[in-house]
């Protein structure tokens, strides 16, 4: 079956992986305000959407806490204008969410989709909160929905203001030495290559749910600064912050789904 598809945040690293990877598809991209109603109704009520990808958001945490009140607008207030449409004309089979591990508060051990909801950033509250609206709003209609909370991801051509980009420059531009700080912590990296293949299996399942979207396996964020400096040379120096903290998915629910490999080593991620 083809499918006519609404992209949302198709200039983000992930809508633009997910544009090469189409296969058959016909991809929609939404060009206008999310944040406007009026934009957003006229999108799908003039286009034969079945399927909505909605990535749009702001997602760096520096930008989000540079102005959260615009960050909660686009990140709560844009997916709100996606539902109510979506809702209003009834044309959607599938809607897709993508969420973020900052749901969750930190834990020692592999964060399951049942943990308790406890964002770690004011990022993860605006997406808990379009969450709440979706679930609420979508569960007792005929329209298919899945909310992938992404754990931590990058590529290559990651923009700024992520981990693992603002790493490289920082470490790239050093001189002899440089002083890293709060990368004591654990994350899961998956990779936006496998994302994409993600949502495109779920898309074909019409998957409902919630699912985690990670590997399972922890990577320390100092061995990413390791791996980044083996082409720099410089000499690192790290600042810990006063607690570790750990966000690793448990992904079973996604193993029973998908296929293939979940895991890429990082530096296949980096460079």
């Amino acid at each position: 079956m083809k499918y006519t598809i609404g992209l949302t945040g198709a200039t983000g690293s992930l809508g633009k992986i997910l544009i090469k990877n189409n296969k058959d598809n016909q991809i929609n991209i939404f060009k206008g305000d999310i944040t406007n109603k009026n934009d957003v109704f006229d999108w799908i009520k003039k286009n034969k959407l079945n399927v909505i990808f909605h990535l749009a958001a702001v997602v760096p945490i520096i930008k989000v806490n540079k102005d959260r009140k615009y960050a909660n607008k686009v990140n709560f207030k844009g997916t709100k204008n996606i539902v109510d449409a979506i809702l209003k004309t009834g044309k959607i089979d599938w809607f897709f969410f993508s969420s973020t591990s900052h749901v969750y508060s930190s834990k020692n051990k592999k964060i399951s989709e049942k943990n308790p909801k406890k964002p770690i950033s004011f990022y993860g509250k605006s997406k808990l909160k379009a969450e709440t609206y979706i679930i609420k709003n979508l569960t007792n209609s005929k329209i298919n929905y899945c909310i992938g909370r992404i754990f931590s991801t990058t590529n290559k051509d990651q923009k700024k203001n992520y981990l693992v980009p603002d790493l490289k420059l920082k470490i790239k531009r050093a001189k002899k030495r440089i002083v890293l700080k709060n990368l004591n912590h654990y994350r899961d990296f998956i990779s936006m290559e496998i994302i994409s293949k993600i949502i495109f299996v779920l898309m074909k399942k019409k998957y409902q749910g919630i699912l985690n979207f990670g590997t399972g396996k922890k990577i320390y964020l100092k061995d990413i600064a390791y791996v980044i400096n083996k082409r720099y040379k410089k000499e690192l120096i790290f600042i810990d912050s006063k607690k570790d903290t750990s966000l690793v998915a448990n992904n079973n629910k996604l193993k029973k789904i998908i296929k293939f490999s979940l895991f890429k080593r990082i530096e296949k991620l980096i460079f």
